[in-house]
Formats: C-alpha cells, sequence, structure tokens
C-alpha cells in the first residue's frame, strides 16, 4: 500500500481549578459517561482501537481515581491508543446522526511531549486529543484525497470517514492555531491548549461542531455532514516520546 494511504488509514481509524468534584451525569448525553465504570476497562460502547496490523504498541487507555473523579486516563510511551464511541447507526443509508452539536470535556496533562510537532510527520504526536469524525460523502473530497480514501476503505474493508477533526493539546503551537494533519487533510487539527502553562490542572472546553466544522472544512462542504463517531486518544510512536494525560466525562447533545 502507498505511504500516504497507511498513513491516512493510521489516521482515520480514530486529540480550571486544581481539582473538582465528580460532576453529575449531564442528560441528554449522547456518550456512555467515563465515571459510570469501574476501574480498569473503558465502559462499553467505548472500544479501545489500535494501528492496522499491530505496526504500533498498542496503548492501554484505562479508567482510573484522580481529584475525587473517575476519569479516563492516557499514559502513551512509544505507542498509540484511541477510545472510539459510535453514533447513530454505524452503517447503511443512514450512517452517523445529524446535528448541530455542542461537545464538552475537561482534559488534564501531567507529563507534555516537547518532541512534538504537529507540522511534520516525523513528529505527528499528541498527548492528548478529542476527535469527531464525520461521513463527508467522497464527491465532495478533493480528487487525490479521494483516491487514498477509497485505498485505505478497500484495505481496511471499514467504511473510514471522510472529515475527522480533532482537538488537540499541543507543546509548541499557540491555542487557536489550525492545520491540517501532515500525512492528510482528511483530518484537520485545532490546538486548544498550548504549553505547559496548565499542566496538572484541569481544563474545560465547550465546542459547537457545527462551527468549527464548517471552519476546517467548509471549502469541501456547505453543510455539516452526519457525525460518525467522537474519539478521544493519545500518541507518542512517531517521537518515542512519552505523555500522561487524563479526560473526564465527553458530553455529546443536541444544540
Amino acid at each position: 500500500m502507498p505511504m500516504r494511504a497507511r498513513g491516512l488509514f493510521g489516521l482515520l481509524i480514530l486529540a480550571a481549578a486544581p481539582a473538582f468534584a465528580q460532576p453529575a451525569a449531564a442528560p441528554g448525553n449522547r456518550l456512555q459517561p467515563f465515571s459510570s465504570a469501574a476501574l480498569g476497562a473503558p465502559p462499553a460502547p467505548w472500544r479501545v482501537v489500535g494501528l492496522p496490523g499491530n505496526k504500533v504498541p498498542l496503548m492501554s487507555p484505562e479508567i482510573v481515581q484522580l481529584d475525587g473523579r473517575t476519569v479516563l486516563q492516557l499514559r502513551s510511551e512509544k505507542n498509540y491508543g484511541t477510545v472510539s464511541h459510535s453514533v447513530g447507526p454505524a452503517s447503511g443509508p443512514q450512517r452517523g446522526e445529524t446535528g448541530p452539536w455542542t461537545l464538552q470535556w475537561q482534559w488534564r496533562l501531567d507529563q507534555p511531549l516537547p518532541q512534538a510537532d504537529l507540522r511534520r510527520k516525523d513528529a505527528d504526536d499528541a498527548p492528548l486529543k478529542v476527535c469527531a469524525l464525520f461521513d463527508l460523502p467522497l464527491e465532495r473530497i478533493p480528487f487525490l484525497e479521494r483516491s487514498l480514501l477509497r485505498i485505505a476503505r478497500s484495505v481496511s474493508g471499514e467504511a473510514l470517514p471522510g472529515a475527522t477533526l480533532c482537538y488537540v493539546w499541543d507543546h509548541q503551537l499557540a491555542a487557536g492555531t489550525a492545520l491540517p494533519n501532515a500525512y492528510s487533510a482528511r483530518v484537520r487539527y485545532l490546538v486548544l491548549d498550548s504549553g505547559t502553562a496548565a499542566l496538572g490542572r484541569w481544563v474545560s472546553h465547550q465546542r459547537d461542531l457545527q462551527a468549527d466544522f464548517l471552519a476546517s472544512f467548509g471549502q469541501e462542504s456547505a453543510s455539516v455532514p452526519p457525525l460518525v463517531a467522537i474519539v478521544v486518544g493519545a500518541d507518542t510512536d512517531n517521537t518515542g516520546g512519552s505523555s500522561l494525560g487524563f479526560v473526564s466525562d465527553v458530553v455529546l447533545m443536541k444544540q
């Protein structure tokens, strides 16, 4: 398989006060709360997803207690791992579900990844990322990217998403930076936190997925396609580094 197609496949299976009380369950949340689980494996229907063929060691996200809360721990050591939660039907003509959506969460970074540089393939890692996967139709995707996506779908046997928006905590790029993934424009990054100023503290975020999708992919689509899944993860496989972060309950609600 061509190098760019392999990179695309790997990418698409796929970014406050010092302590809080455990928040109450959010009415209308479409995602299973991490706080609903016992310690250990993330609660279903969250599922752990790695890179194809086990070519990169799989990180093991796990549920832990921290600051009196039950949260997801992402400890990455030269590896890759995500947890994915489907939204709406997983296949068929009605794959995914239309919005508009609001996505909110809190995350905390305890060990940053200073070697990461999202502008370069050899340093394309993130210690924390929360991603939204959209079922963008093939006809709206530029020809070259469309061809690569078709190859990746054929090799994987899965209906990989046509557009992925990842919110990340980056070490170098300033908050508010938006850029395409170094491997494929099918993935766009939006840096929400930067550097170490908030290290070891919970930081809250709330995003309008419709507005962020149009800001990132508006040149390809004037409307927002169905949302397929929400993915939370970290990776240090390209830099060979280490990182440690935590994510609280992720809340997805219709606006």
